[in-house]
């Protein structure tokens, strides 16, 4: 029986599956947005707001704590020293999941997972070719109006 046993296994290793996190949470902070499964999408979720609350506190201790997690030292100044005052005010909720739909090798759920505040550096589209139509339809947009 499972009784108040939480968290995905992921058919994974205990070492694998914290590797697997460490690298999502990680890149998040890194990027501000990543692209995966839902249900790590989930996990990794859970584990960047705790990591975010204990930044927001700023002190030695908590740095050191977010380390024991993520030990990369210019990926914990990035959370520190950028994220964390831009949710200073904010209590929870700190991430955001977006279902983009099924993937199409192995028809797996796929979300965006990406930090409320900061705005996507590209668009989010489930293809190359879908932000080429994007960009080609608002240039044609631009020069119809500029032409008026």
């Amino acid at each position: 029986m499972r009784h108040r046993k939480d968290g995905r296994k992921f058919n994974r290793t205990a070492s694998h599956r914290k590797a697997m996190l460490m690298n999502l949470a990680a890149n998040l902070i890194i990027h501000k947005q990543i692209r995966t499964t839902h249900p790590k999408a989930l996990e990794a979720r859970r584990l960047v707001e705790t990591l975010i609350t204990k930044a927001k506190r700023g002190d030695l201790h908590s740095r050191r704590l977010v380390l024991k997690v993520i030990p990369q030292p210019d990926v914990v100044k990035i959370l520190f020293d950028d994220i964390a005052p831009t949710f200073q005010d904010r209590n929870g909720g700190y991430t955001r999941i977006i279902k983009l739909g099924r993937r199409k090798n192995d028809a797996a759920h796929v979300s965006l997972l990406a930090l409320v505040d900061f705005l996507p550096a590209e668009p989010v589209a489930k293809n190359k070719t879908e932000v080429k139509e994007k960009t080609a339809v608002e240039d044609v947009k631009d020069e119809t109006s500029e032409k008026e």
